[in-house]
C-alpha cells in the first residue's frame, strides 16, 4: 500500500484526513466494528478515534510490544491532522539503549523477523545487527553512574588525601580524582568546568574590547559615554568575579586554613586586590590623588584584568582536566578487557549468558571463538590461541590446550574453549594489574621530595615578593605610581604557578606506570621506576628468567643391545611417582612416545644421587655417576657422551638394570626465545650483566657461553646470591635482580630493584618492586627503557617548573621596565600560569608514545 511503514512490526497507513476533522485532542474508545479476519489480539491491538469521520486504526498502549517497537505517546494521530503531515503520536524504543525514537524522523533502523525497529543512533544499530536476539528480549537498564557511589577519591599531587566522592585538595586546591579509575570516566568535573568556562568568555571577551578597544584604536569617549562603559565593564566583571572564581577563593582560603596556603590563594589574592582597587576607583574617585584622575575624573580601573584572569584561569583548568583524564587512560582500557557476561555451561549441559559478577569459582564457562574470556581459569576442553597482547604487550597469540590457564579479558581465537573458573573478581589477574598499577601512581618518587620542600615556602614567598614589588613601584615608580604597583603586584600573584612544581613528577609517574601496564610491566611504586632508571649491574638468575624453567627430555642413549623403549620404560616406572620438574620431563617424553610405566616395587630415593626400585625381577636405578658406582654399574663407557651433553647445558642421569649400565637420559631447560638478543640489547644500555645460578659450574659455563655472558657464578644458594649483591652494592653499584623463583625472594629483597617473572611464584612477586607478567627477559629491556623516559621526562618538568617561576616572577615584578620599558600585563600572566600546568601534563602525556 502506498504510503505504507513498519513501525517496529506495527502497521501504520500514515492517512491524513480532510482539512478541519479530527482536530482536537479526545479520548479514544475501542473499535466496535467486528472484526472480519482478525483475532482477539488483533482487536486489543487496535483502536478509532471517538469522531466516526476518523476511523483509522491506532496502536495501542496496553499491549506488550517487543523493543523497538512503536509505543503512543499521546491521543492526537497524524491521521488526525489537519494538515495531513507526519505526527509525532507514535514513538518506536531503541532495543539497544532505550531512549525513545521517532520513527519518521529517525535516520537508523534495520529489519530482523519480518519488523523494523529505529535507533537514536549507528553505534546501536550496529549493536543490534551484530545480536539482535541479545536486545528483543532485554529490559533497558538505567544508566549507571561513571563512578560507583562510596568512590574514594585523591589528590595527584598530595595522595594522603582521601575522601569519599568528588572535590577539591584541601592543600592545593586541585580537583580530585578516583583513586582506582572506572572503565568510565567521570567527566562531571570537566564539564562543570567546560560550561562556566564558556559564560565566562561571553563576558569575558566583551569586557576585554570595552576596556581595551578604545587605547587600541585611540578612540575618546565624552564623559557621558565614558561613565555608562564603566557601569558595562563593572556588570560584566562582577559575575565573573564573584560567581565563576567563587570556587577559587574558597579553595585559596581552605588552604590557608590548614597553614597551606596554595596557587588558588595567589590567584584569589590578585583577583581581588584588582577588582576591589576598582571597585574603590568607581564609587570613590575623589579619594585618589588628582594624578591618578583623568580629564573627567574618573581613575583607571582593572575590571578587566579581574574578568579576563578569572576566565584564563578557567580555561587552564579545563585543559589541565583534560590531560590529567587522559593520564589514566591505560588503566580504563585495562578494565575494559572484561567482558560483561560469561557463557556458564550447567550440570545438565544447557548454556546460559550471565552477568560476570554472577560466575563463581569452579563454573564451567564456554569461550567461543572471538570472545573474550570472562575470568581466570583452566582450559578443560577444547584447543585455540589466544590474543594476551593487551596484558603482556606481546603481539602473538598463545596456543592453548588442556590444563593450561586463561586470563580473564584475553581474545579468544578461532577455537572453542571450555574453561573451569578459579579466579573471580579481585582474585582475578586483570584486577590485581589494575590495583597494583593505582597503587604505583599515587606513590611519591624520590625526586618529588625537592619539589615538595619548595612547595612548603613557596606561596608565602611569592606573596613577600608582591609586597616588595608594591612597595617598590609606590616608592620608586613613574606616576600614577599607586596604579603600577597595584598592577605588577597583581600581576606576581597571579603568574606564580605552584601546581606545575607539584605535577612535574606525579602525572609523569602515573603516565609511565600506565604505559608500563600495557607493555606487561608492573611497577609496584614510583621509586621502582626511578631506582631502575638508576641501575647499573643486572643479576639473572637462570632457571625460569633465562630459561622456561619447564625441563624437556632431549637426548636418550643406550648401550648397543638395549632398545630406547626398553631404557624409557625403566626411567618413567622409577620417575613415576616423583614431582622433580626433570621427573616430570622424562614421564612427559615417554607419554609422548606412546610408553607406559610398568608397576615399581621396593622404590628407595637416595638423597643427592637418584633412585632405584624393582620392576619384575630386575633392580633397576637411575641417577648419577655416584649412584652407578654404589650399585657396581660402570658409567665410564658413556661419560664422553654424557660430558658432550653437560656442555650443551643438559642435565645427564644414568640408568642401571642389575648392576649393569644401559644408557642415559638427557634433560635440558630450554633457553627462553630471544634471550640472546635480548641480552644484547641490555648490554647496549651499557648495564653489567651478571648470572647467579645454583647449577653446576658446566651447565653455567655452558649457559653463559651461549648467550653470551662474560660473568657468572655456580652453585649458588639464596644466601650466597643475596650476599653477592650486597656486596656489589657496598661497592657502590646498584643492582637489579630478576628471578622467578621462591629461592631467588632473599636476593630480589637485597637488590636495590627486584624484577619478577610473571610466570614465578607468589612469594617472589611480594619481594619484587617490578613484576613482568609475560615472565619474558624482553620484559626487563622495555621496563629499563621506559624508567628512563619517565625519570628523563621528570627532569623535563622539574626543569621547566622551576625556570617558568624563576623567570616569570621577576618579569611580572617589571624588572626590565627600566632597561626597556617592559611590563607584563596581569592577563598575559594568567595566561601564562593556565598553561604552565598543561605544559607540564602534554610533556608527561609523551611517555604515551615513547619508544621502548
Amino acid at each position: 500500500m502506498p504510503g505504507r511503514r513498519e513501525f517496529g512490526g506495527v502497521s501504520h497507513s500514515g492517512r491524513a484526513h480532510p482539512q478541519g476533522e479530527c482536530m482536537n485532542l479526545h479520548s479514544i474508545k475501542p473499535q466496535t466494528a467486528a472484526p472480519t479476519a482478525s483475532s482477539d489480539v488483533a482487536k486489543r491491538s487496535t483502536r478509532s478515534c471517538c469522531k466516526p469521520v476518523c476511523s483509522t486504526p491506532h496502536p495501542t498502549s496496553s499491549t506488550s510490544q517487543p523493543p523497538g517497537s512503536v509505543k503512543p505517546i499521546t491521543t492526537a494521530h497524524s491521521c488526525c491532522s489537519s494538515k495531513g503531515g507526519p505526527g509525532t503520536s507514535e514513538q518506536a524504543r531503541d532495543p539497544v539503549c532505550g531512549m525513545p525514537v521517532d520513527p519518521l524522523t529517525s535516520a537508523h533502523h534495520a529489519n530482523y523477523s519480518g519488523r523494523t525497529f529505529y535507533f537514536c543512533s549507528a553505534g546501536c544499530r550496529a549493536k543490534f545487527v551484530a545480536e539482535p536476539a541479545r536486545y528483543l528480549h532485554a529490559t533497558p537498564k538505567p544508566m549507571e553512574p561513571p563512578v560507583a557511589v562510596g568512590t574514594i577519591y585523591t589528590c595527584p599531587m598530595h595522595p594522603e588525601i582521601q575522601q569519599v566522592g568528588p572535590g577539591n585538595c584541601p592543600k592545593c586546591g586541585m580537583t580530585l580524582e578516583p583513586m582506582t579509575p572506572s572503565s568510565e570516566q567521570d567527566d562531571s568535573e570537566l564539564d562543570a568546568v567546560r560550561r562556566k568556562f564558556f559564560v565566562s568568555a561571553a563576558l569575558a571577551i566583551p569586557l576585554l574590547l570595552i576596556a581595551m578597544g578604545p587605547h587600541l584604536f585611540g578612540v575618546h569617549f565624552g564623559e557621558t559615554t565614558a561613565h555608562i562603559l564603566r557601569w558595562i565593564e563593572l556588570a560584566l566583571s562582577a559575575p565573573l568575579v564573584l560567581w565563576a572564581g567563587a570556587n577559587y577563593y574558597r579553595r585559596g582560603w581552605n588552604g590557608l586554613l590548614i597553614g597551606s596556603p596554595n596557587m588558588y590563594t595567589l590567584i584569589g589574592l590578585g583577583v581581588l586586590v584588582a577588582f576591589g582597587f576598582s571597585l574603590a576607583a568607581t564609587f570613590l574617585p575623589a579619594a585618589f590623588p588628582p594624578a591618578m584622575r583623568d580629564m573627567h575624573g574618573m581613575v583607571g580601573v582593572y575590571f578587566e584584568s579581574a574578568g579576563v584572569i578569572v576566565a584564563l584561569v578557567l580555561l587552564g583548568e579545563w585543559l589541565e582536566l583534560r590531560a590529567r583524564g587522559k593520564t589514566s587512560e591505560a588503566i580504563r582500557r585495562l578494565l575494559d578487557l572484561a567482558p560483561k557476561t560469561a557463557r556458564r555451561i550447567a550440570a545438565d549441559g544447557s548454556e546460559e549468558d550471565i552477568a560476570l559478577d554472577q560466575v563463581r569459582v569452579g563454573d564451567i564457562l564456554r569461550v567461543r571463538p572471538g570472545e573474550k574470556v570472562p575470568v581466570d581459569g583452566v582450559v578443560i576442553d577444547g584447543t585455540s590461541s589466544i590474543d594476551e597482547s593487551l596484558l603482556t604487550g606481546e603481539p602473538i597469540p598463545v596456543e592453548k590446550r588442556i590444563d593450561d590457564r586463561t586470563t580473564g579479558g584475553t581474545l579468544n581465537g578461532t577455537g572453542s574453549l571450555k574453561i573451569r573458573a578459579d579466579r573471580i573478581g579481585s582474585d582475578s589477574v586483570l584486577s590485581q594489574i589494575v590495583e597494583l598499577v593505582s597503587k604505583a601512581q599515587r606513590s611519591k618518587a624520590p625526586l618529588q621530595k625537592l619539589a615538595d620542600r619548595v612547595s612548603v615556602f613557596f606561596v608565602p614567598a611569592v606573596v613577600a615578593v608582591a609586597l616588595l614589588t608594591f612597595a617598590a613601584w609606590l616608592i620608586w615608580g613613574p606616576e600614577p605610581r599607586l596604579a603600577y604597583a597595584i598592577v605588577n603586584a597583581v600581576a606576581v600573584l597571579i603568574i606564580a604557578c605552584p601546581c606545575a612544581l607539584g605535577l612535574a613528577t606525579p602525572i609523569s609517574i602515573t603516565v609511565a606506570s600506565g604505559r608500563g601496564a600495557e607493555v606487561g610491566v608492573l611497577f609496584r611504586d614510583a621509586a621502582a621506576i626511578e631506582g631502575l632508571a638508576h641501575v647499573d649491574v643486572l643479576v639473572l638468575d637462570k632457571t625460569g628468567t633465562l630459561t622456561e624453567g619447564k625441563p624437556v627430555l632431549t637426548d636418550v642413549l643406550t648401550v648397543t643391545d638395549v632398545a630406547e623403549s626398553e631404557l624409557l620404560t625403566i626411567a618413567v616406572a622409577l620417575e613415576a611417582a616423583s614431582e622433580h620438574p626433570l621427573a616430570r620431563a622424562i614421564i612427559d617424553g615417554a607419554k609422548s612416545r606412546g610408553i607406559a610405566a610398568p608397576e615399581v616395587s621396593n622404590f628407595a630415593a637416595v638423597t643427592g644421587q637418584g633412585v632405584r626400585g624393582t620392576i619384575g625381577t630386575a633392580l633397576v636405578a637411575l641417577g648419577n655417576a655416584a649412584l652407578m658406582e654404589s650399585i657396581g654399574a660402570d658409567p665410564a663407557p658413556m661419560a664422553s657422551r654424557a660430558d658432550a651433553l653437560r656442555s650443551q647445558a643438559k642435565t645427564v642421569m644414568f640408568l642401571a638394570r642389575d648392576g649393569h649400565l644401559v644408557g642415559c637420559v638427557a634433560v635440558q631447560d630450554p633457553i627462553k626465545q630471544d634471550t640472546r638478543q635480548t641480552l644484547a640489547a641490555l648490554q647496549a644500555e651499557k648495564l653489567r650483566l651478571v648470572m647467579l645460578t645454583g647449577d653446576s659450574e658446566v651447565t653455567a659455563h655452558a649457559v653463559a657461553t651461549q648467550l653470551g655472558i662474560d660473568e657468572y657464578h655456580a652453585s649458588q644458594t639464596p644466601a650466597n646470591k643475596a650476599d653477592w649483591i650486597a656486596a656489589a652494592k657496598a661497592a657502590g653499584a646498584h643492582v637489579a635482580m630478576a628471578g622467578d623463583g621462591v629461592n631467588d625472594a632473599p636476593a630480589l629483597a637485597a637488590a636495590d630493584v627486584g624484577i619478577a617473572m610473571g610466570n614465578g611464584s607468589d612469594i617472589a612477586k611480594e619481594s619484587a618492586q617490578i613484576t613482568l607478567v609475560k615472565g619474558e627477559l624482553a620484559g626487563i629491556l622495555r621496563a629499563r627503557r621506559l624508567a628512563l623516559a619517565a625519570v628523563r621526562n621528570i627532569h623535563q618538568n622539574l626543569t621547566f617548573a622551576f625556570a617558568y617561576n624563576v623567570l616569570g616572577i621577576p618579569l611580572a615584578a617589571g624588572v626590565l621596565y627600566p632597561f626597556f620599558g617592559w611590563l607584563l600585563s596581569p592577563m598575559i600572566a594568567a595566561l601564562a600560569m593556565s598553561f604552565s600546568s598543561v605544559s607540564v601534563i602534554s610533556n608527561a602525556l609523551r611517555l604515551k608514545r615513547a619508544k621502548i
